[in-house]
């Protein structure tokens, strides 16, 4: 699940309810754990983080962080500890073991199968189908992954230790691993013996194991024989598959032209529609994306997964409208919701991902060659991701005796959560929380020279923490982030221009609209004109900006502040807060 990096939603302080709740509901999923333990995992007054991120494949994922160490995930409203909270607490979770080179595969990705567990003397844990449990190797207690039981206990003895042992959703060196502070795993002896051979044989560790692996390499450890009959056997399986496949391949050409031919080019249609509808929902659209604009889902998703060398068209199926198209798949097939949010705009909001026809669809072979869209290829631009804008704060020369605890200098810069947490840090070691009232913060020389002004120095002697905390960051430079998608994050200080959209007048009565800052968010500016042309129909010029580097303006015929705004918003999915100049639209007749 975390084998490559994720997006990374929110990162909170966990209010006192919801530390409540999670001290309950990690009671209830790690009964293991005493009551000491569990005080000692999530202190009262130990400053913890909610963080929401978004996996690769869209999964929405809560962390939960102490110390910058994440010690539990919650997926799907189910907590999963993390390696960093099992090497703390080993005896918290069920515990397979296996073998030191198969660590490798899992932090890659792969499941744990049955022929790589190490039977201990003392026999398979006790799990039933889809519990949490942990993985272990041969040499040391320490888990390095977290998963769920693919069987029962009992299962697995019935299936001869063959297929599939645990879902691996975590391990040691993954990037949820990395997102902590990258330690390694402690050495625990197990309390059986020194160590376990496969299969209940006991596989001893001595002085001489460096020379044994030696000798080992030509005659193979048991390991390496499982590793490499499981391997061979895969291997041989493929040779068939693939000899087999060449046969069935040639066929199936030939049956699908003698089809082809006997279809009509509207049923033909109709087919690559429903195939490339399947296939989008199947490979492309992710969780997060929801909802999605149809005509977003047509362009970036349908049209991508069109076989080469064939046109997708909606005008030439039965259906002539997309929203005819779907309508059918939301009645007929059950895949997928549409709904109206904004007047005459449809957009996709909800897929039934458990879809017998959409999990049984095998997505065809050649579709990596984007198609350029017929239909709709007015704005046939490669798509557009817009960035991730984060505000930041530089430590300013008189705020710096506030941070210097903390060792942050002068232009040390921080996430707003970061800010909070030094300052809260310093108000509690300098025991300056108000004794009486507890929601106050006294005023001692430092933060009176660092946040107030000189005429407030004999009237404030204490401050609201929500002040204390506004006062800090309004005395501080303020930066941003900007990370677009696949690039190094960029900083910069002061605030992120918005995009400005303003009216001017031309000659007697002639109005044109201008469009400036687009180049800030990524966006090509002629590429902007030309979508912007075809919407509504009228002329567009590119201007340079006097002063501005490398930078122009889009000048476009009357007033389309409207039109501009939904081009924006909709299409590229700008945040309103960036855009500039809305409000300046021509009012409708009617409210909406």
């Amino acid at each position: 699940m975390f084998a490559k990096t994720f997006r990374v939603k929110s990162n909170t302080v966990i209010k006192g309810s919801d530390r409540r709740k999670l001290k309950a509901d990690i009671t209830a999923t790690f009964p293991a754990l005493s009551a000491v333990e569990l005080s000692e995992l999530v202190p009262n007054k130990e400053e913890l983080n909610v963080v929401k991120i978004y996996t690769h494949k869209g999964d929405a994922v809560t962390l939960y962080v102490i110390h910058k160490n994440p010690l539990f995930f919650e997926l799907e409203k189910r907590l999963y500890p993390t390696v960093y909270m099992l090497w703390s607490y080993p005896a918290a979770l069920p515990t397979f073991r296996t073998w030191p080179p198969v660590l490798q595969k899992l932090v890659g990705g792969a499941d744990l199968m049955l022929p790589g567990v190490v039977v201990p003397s003392s026999g398979l844990p006790d799990v039933k189908r889809g519990d949490c449990c942990g993985v272990t190797l041969v040499n040391n207690r320490a888990p390095v992954a977290v998963g769920t039981a693919a069987e029962s206990s009992a299962e697995m003895h019935n299936l001869g230790m063959k297929g599939r042992g645990v879902y691996v959703l975590h391990t040691y060196m993954d990037h949820l691993w990395a997102f902590g502070d990258k330690s390694g795993p402690p050495t625990l002896p197990y309390a059986d013996s020194e160590g376990q051979g496969l299969n209940g044989e006991e596989y001893e560790v001595n002085e001489d194991e460096e020379v044994e692996e030696c000798v080992e390499e030509e005659q193979q450890s048991p390991a390496e024989m499982v590793i490499d009959q499981v391997c061979s056997g895969t291997e041989e399986l493929n040779l068939m598959e693939q000899e087999e496949e060449k046969g069935e391949k040639g066929n199936e050409q030939e049956e699908e032209e003698e089809e082809d031919d006997e279809r009509t080019p509207q049923e033909i249609m109709d087919a690559l529609l429903l195939q490339c509808f399947l296939h989008a929902l199947k490979s492309k659209v992710k969780k997060s994306e929801l909802p999605l604009l149809t005509s977003t889902f047509l362009r970036n998703h349908m049209f991508s997964c069109c076989p080469s060398g064939k046109q997708l068209d909606i005008k030439k199926s039965s259906y002539k409208k997309l929203s005819k198209f779907l309508q059918a798949m939301q009645q007929q097939h059950h895949l997928v919701r549409v709904k109206e949010l904004t007047k005459g705009v449809e957009s996709i909001v909800e897929v039934d991902w458990s879809n017998r026809e959409l999990r049984s669809f095998a997505a065809p072979e050649e579709t990596d060659v984007e198609v350029a869209p017929v239909q709709d290829a007015r704005e046939g631009e490669t798509p557009y991701h817009p960035p991730e804008i984060t505000t930041l704060y530089s430590v300013s020369a008189r705020l710096e005796s506030l941070f210097l605890d903390s060792k942050k200098r002068k232009g040390t810069v921080l996430q707003p959560a970061e800010v909070r947490g030094i300052v809260t840090e310093y108000v509690k070691k300098n025991e300056l929380v108000d004794e009486n009232n507890k929601n106050y913060v006294t005023i001692n020389p430092t933060l009176c020279d660092c946040l107030l002004e000189k005429s407030e120095y004999q009237e404030i002697e204490s401050l609201k923490w929500d002040d204390l905390f506004s006062r800090t960051m309004g005395r501080m430079q303020e930066c941003y982030q900007i990370v677009f998608p696949g690039q190094a994050p960029i900083t910069k200080k002061g605030h992120i221009e918005p995009i400005d959209i303003s009216v001017a007048s031309r000659g007697s009565n002639k109005k044109v609209t201008l469009i400036k800052n687009l180049e800030v968010y990524g966006l090509d500016p002629s590429v902007v004109a030309t979508a912007l042309q075809h919407r509504v129909q009228a002329s567009s010029v590119l201007q340079p900006i006097p002063g501005g580097k490398d930078k122009v303006l889009v000048q476009i015929q009357g007033n389309q502040i409207q039109k501009v705004g939904n081009l924006l918003l909709d299409h590229y999915q700008i945040p309103r807060k960036y855009i500039q100049g809305l409000e300046k639209a021509p009012k409708s007749g009617k409210k909406k």
